[in-house]
């Protein structure tokens, strides 16, 4: 199995960084009354290797592990933190109870790996904000929608690290998501004193690499809205909207391993679709 990526972004956190899918990350943050992990990764393997290394960081091992949305990647670790306490919104609950065995029988059916899998709810539920304060430490858990209505982040205050989840991506994904709500979310981030921005994937973002990776993704998200509301009011078929590819609207086809393309197209159709959705609505009220 390839190694997954550990990386240590401040002095009590690290970053791990799955080899297996789409470069999904997970954290660890050390306090002095034990571990906090932040989100599980899908594959048991990996997840295994994010457990045995959080235990061995302190003596207490692992007190709570927050989820920060309830896409799979992020949450079928869950069931192999028994011993913490499982952390979420309760629209993340909400979601897991509502979608959750279903997609995980259909994630099951195609990815034998997956078969050991068990749903695991979250216990400790909030609504809007959450501060955690463990062991000299103060985690902000706060909402950011736009990918997911579920989604939160995780404000390490202290070491000024932000686990963004898929709030923040090299290409941001709407699919199942609202525009209008990510671009808030990534509005916010503007003023915040940060070292770090760990995305829900791919590499950790570097101080000085923040203030240019939001204010791009933001353009993107802007320059989409507008291209695909062209597209529908002109009349074109759905289908020519993959000759709009991602370097078009300023981002590369490059991180990721080159599934930020499928990401930009599916973000394209799903605009599309929203948008006659509303109009066809609106034309029957």
């Amino acid at each position: 199995m390839p190694l997954m990526l550990r990386e240590r972004v401040s002095d009590d956190i690290y970053v791990f960084t799955s080899s297996l899918y789409a470069q999904v990350t997970a954290g660890a943050i050390k306090t002095q009354d034990g571990v906090v992990v932040v989100d599980t990764l899908p594959f048991p393997q990996e997840s295994r290797q994010l457990v045995s290394f959080a235990q061995r960081l302190h003596p207490r091992g692992i007190r709570h592990v927050i989820l920060t949305h309830s896409h799979a990647d992020h949450v079928f670790g869950s069931y192999l933190f028994p011993g913490s306490e499982l952390v979420a919104h309760q629209r993340c609950r909400d979601m897991m109870q509502r979608y959750g065995e279903a997609s995980l029988a259909q994630a099951k059916a195609q990815t034998p790996e997956l078969a050991e899998v068990r749903l695991r709810l979250p216990t400790l539920l909030f609504e809007g904000e959450l501060t955690l304060r463990i062991g000299g430490k103060t985690l902000l858990v706060m909402q950011s929608p736009g990918h997911s209505p579920d989604m939160v982040m995780v404000h390490a205050k202290e070491d000024k690290v932000l686990f963004a989840s898929d709030a923040v991506m090299p290409v941001p994904y709407l699919v199942g998501g609202s525009l209008p709500d990510m671009l808030n979310s990534l509005r916010a981030l503007g003023n915040m004193p940060l070292e770090n921005i760990v995305q829900g994937h791919g590499p950790v973002l570097l101080r000085g690499e923040i203030g240019e990776a939001l204010d791009s993704s933001i353009l993107y998200l802007e320059k989409i809205d507008h291209l695909v509301k062209d597209h529908v009011v002109a009349g074109r078929r759905r289908a020519a909207l993959n000759d709009i590819d991602i370097e078009k609207c300023g981002k590369s086809r490059v991180p990721l391993g080159g599934l930020v393309q499928r990401l930009h197209q599916a973000n394209l159709l799903y605009l599309y679709d929203t948008l006659v959705t509303a109009e066809k609505a609106a034309q029957h009220v």
